[in-house]
């Protein structure tokens, strides 16, 4: 379970004079959602839950909430993101309640095989535990770095998806706090530093150096099936924060001035079962940098990243993670449950 503040919520819906709003959820946590609507129902405010499938912060249904009417938009399980928002937006990330300390403790062995000096980085499930770990660790003898990141994300040491800046620090190795592979495996790509992701769940821990090079050896294995491509499609994302339309235009003058035909494609939901009608030899996803990876085996032909084009053109040598960079964070920005892009 996590632990979702539905009081603060309704002070600050209070305060928006919010009478209908619209709740938007990530997979897991659906029964928060419903919870919430009852709670929301029956403090006299009308609470529509959306259906669509989540994928992170990047991914608002500020549009949706606008066309029902909708006074304010509730996103659960995510943090903030600075983002162009069409109404006003609570991101409410919600905590796991299970304590990290059992598993960092049972792990300490394999831990110290990331050498004494470690990036400590989490997601925003269990980020407000991270200085609690780092006190741990650091009781333990380790030297323990916690990065600032970048403007996507809102607090130090935390990663998403699409950014591991907050694990690219002076370190020996990086140590993840948490459940699943998505994470780690990309911070593992993106630093290039032995990775160990330790599961607060279940208390196991699990390398991922392994993991990393395989989907390395499947990413050259996809340039290599895009060399003979003649024709390409650029797909960039309409989601506010994966839209990345410079960077998609870049990329489709790159492709024609190395004597290539390239088109650009605009896509909500990206996946391969809508673009079979197009005459294309080979795709470049320039929106979530997972698409790419995390779905290439359910496209017929080559998907690429724009640092894979690169490769593809000679005009790169080194594999590089793509990345969508939020620039500098602001010092004294604050932090927590934000609204419509102001947070505090």
């Amino acid at each position: 379970m996590h632990e979702i503040d539905e009081r603060e919520i309704l002070k600050v819906l209070g305060e928006l004079k919010a009478k209908r709003v619209l709740i938007q959820t990530p997979e897991g946590l659906k029964r928060e959602a419903q919870f919430l609507a009852d709670f929301l129902e029956d403090n006299g405010i009308e609470a529509i839950i959306s259906g669509d499938i989540n994928y992170g912060a990047c991914d608002p249904a500020d549009r949706e909430a606008k066309a029902l009417g909708c006074d304010a938009l509730i996103h659960l399980g995510h943090s903030y993101m600075r983002l162009n928002l069409e109404v006003p937006t609570i991101f409410v990330p919600a905590f796991a309640k299970v304590d990290v300390l059992p598993a960092l403790e049972k792990n300490l062995d394999e831990i110290k095989k990331l050498g004494r000096k470690i990036a400590l980085v989490t997601t925003a499930q269990h980020i407000h535990q991270l200085e609690k770990a780092k006190e741990f660790l650091e009781n333990a003898g380790f030297e323990v770095l916690i990065g600032a990141g970048d403007g996507r994300v809102s607090w130090h040491g935390q990663v998403l998806g699409c950014t591991f800046t907050a694990a690219k620090v002076d370190a020996d190795g990086v140590l993840f706090i948490g459940a699943g592979y998505f994470h780690p495996i990309g911070v593992a790509l993106a630093t290039k530093k032995s990775t160990l992701a330790v599961n607060p769940y279940s208390g196991d821990a699990i390398w991922m150096e392994k993991e990393a090079e395989r989907i390395i050896r499947k990413r050259w294995a996809q340039i290599a099936k895009a060399y003979d491509a003649k024709k390409f499609g650029v797909v960039v994302s309409t989601k506010k924060g994966q839209l990345r339309l410079a960077e998609a235009k870049k990329i489709v003058e790159l492709l024609r001035e190395h004597g290539k035909y390239a088109g650009l494609i605009a896509m909500n939901y990206i996946s391969y079962s809508a673009l079979e009608g197009f005459d294309f030899d080979a795709y470049v996803v320039v929106a979530c940098p997972r698409v790419p990876i995390d779905d290439a085996e359910n496209w017929r032909k080559p998907v690429l990243t724009p640092p894979e084009v690169e490769i593809l053109l000679g005009l790169r040598e080194d594999y590089q993670f793509d990345e969508i960079l939020g620039g500098k964070r602001e010092k004294d920005e604050p932090l927590g449950i934000a609204l419509h892009g102001v947070r505090g």
